[in-house]
């Protein structure tokens, strides 16, 4: 299932400046940030900005294996298991940076870089959910045998993606709340101000396509090899 090549490199030239864009509205149009006693919180907020939306995207991509797992198991179609392969290993590089970024700003608000609070904990198990469905894929040889299990492990492992959404709502969390509501001991509500929320969107935007250029690229590069093992296998 090969995309074209045309669209892809369109992909990249739109993401490009509009990552540039999202990472110079971070530092030089969103206003300083000050706490409660008035110091300065730029250093360690400005990461927000990076967290949140490799978080979600990491979501996005784990929900897209989930969803292409359930398309191959259905139609038992190579093209799916391509998406769902690829998409996962996006995903991880994600989830990975959602770990460093989330211990930066950790460090930076409760003076470690690591606390067992339900959010990292869960974050860290997705994570690892996903490094060892990439690991069981490395490991089964034959093609059908490990894409059916693959699809079947992509289907199950989803449910650490909500159960890591959901941990601050469901457990006593010092990790901020930024999606309306309340939870148990949560800290935030929200961000307030039209250039703190444009700021936040852009970056989403930005995020978004970084994800989909490399799902893209990811997708055509197993597709290619996909060919060149069958043309190996068709001239032997």
């Amino acid at each position: 299932m090969l995309i074209d090549m045309k669209k892809e490199r369109i992909l990249a030239i739109i993401t490009v400046p509009v990552m540039l864009i999202a990472i110079g509205m971070i530092f030089f149009y969103v206003p300083r940030m000050r706490g409660n006693a008035g110091e300065i919180l730029d250093s360690s907020f400005k990461i927000f900005y990076f967290h949140l939306p490799i978080a979600m995207v990491s979501y996005l991509a784990f929900t897209v294996v989930f969803i292409a797992s359930i398309m191959h198991l259905k139609g038992n179609s190579s093209k799916w298991d391509i998406v769902a392969h690829s998409a996962a290993e996006v995903g991880v590089v994600f989830a990975f940076l959602v770990l460093v970024t989330g211990s930066i700003w950790a460090k930076a608000s409760w003076g470690w870089y690591w606390i067992w609070e339900p959010r990292l904990t869960t974050s860290l198990a997705l994570f690892l959910v996903y490094l060892a469905y990439l690991m069981l894929r490395q490991a089964l040889e034959e093609p059908e045998k490990r894409a059916r299990l693959a699809a079947v492990f992509g289907i199950v492992g989803f449910m650490s993606v909500p159960l890591s959404f959901l941990s601050i709502r469901l457990w006593r969390s010092a990790h901020p709340l930024m999606f309306g509501g309340s939870s148990y001991g949560s800290s935030g509500g929200g961000l307030e101000g039209t250039s703190l929320q444009l700021t936040l969107a852009v970056n989403m935007l930005a995020f978004a396509l970084l994800s989909a250029s490399m799902l893209v690229y990811r997708i055509n590069n197993e597709a290619l090899k996909e060919e060149l093992e069958e043309m190996k296998y068709n001239y032997s």
